[in-house]
């Protein structure tokens, strides 16, 4: 696996995972009535989520890889186009909630439930990875799978590290309840760059092999 897809596939995965959400926002008010490792039980128990839709979502890339580069051109611009839509949403959105302290009682096997019933964490997971393939279209076998999945798992882990070392901390807590729209439109702005990318990489295969 060349560096440059390890580096971009883990900044998706950091990205997947640092995107706010009800599970981003379930941490926060959790750590903050309960402390960070109330929080980090929570991650540690959405990680088990985070990694089996991962898993799933590289093995239908790689099988769409493998059939030929023109489909995973077409899967890359609609994963990109899904991509721009989430994104557009989130700069368009207008409020935020946050609610009360989920999981307090039960923090890592509510996380593991919140991870896997998660209806969005398939497609979105499948979108996010495939922007970062496009490039290698055809390329991609079942050799690559292990390598991608320890990629996007380095970006689950600093991404986990990131928010709950963040969830923590007063300052941060008072920032993210007076800026939570902010935050979201901003990680919208870079869901619509991932997108634009795995359109302008799926446009320039299809330009060449029409």
């Amino acid at each position: 696996m060349s560096a440059f897809l390890f580096l971009a596939t883990a900044a998706a995965g950091f990205l997947y995972v640092i995107a706010p959400g009800p599970a981003f926002l379930a941490v926060f008010t959790l750590a903050a009535a309960k402390g960070r490792a109330m929080g980090a039980r929570f991650l540690i128990g959405h990680l088990v989520g985070d990694v089996f839709w991962g898993a799933l979502a590289f093995a239908a890339i790689i099988g769409v890889s493998a059939v030929g580069p023109t489909l995973f051109d077409l899967l890359g611009a609609g994963c990109g186009l899904y991509l721009v839509y989430l994104g557009v949403r989130a700069v368009m959105t207008r409020k935020t909630t946050g609610g009360a302290a989920i999981g307090a009682q039960r923090p890592f096997v509510t996380g593991v439930l919140f991870g896997l019933t998660n209806p969005k964490a398939y497609p979105v997971s499948v979108a996010m990875y495939t922007a970062v393939a496009v490039p290698f279209a055809g390329r991609l076998t079942l050799a690559d799978a292990p390598g991608l999945m320890g990629a996007a798992f380095v970006g689950f882990v600093l991404a986990d590290a990131v928010v709950i070392f963040s969830a923590g901390l007063p300052l941060v807590r008072r920032l993210f309840s007076r800026h939570a729209l902010a935050i979201t439109r901003a990680v919208g702005v870079l869901f619509i760059a991932f997108g634009a990318k795995s359109l302008l990489d799926a446009g320039r295969g299809l330009a060449a092999r029409g």
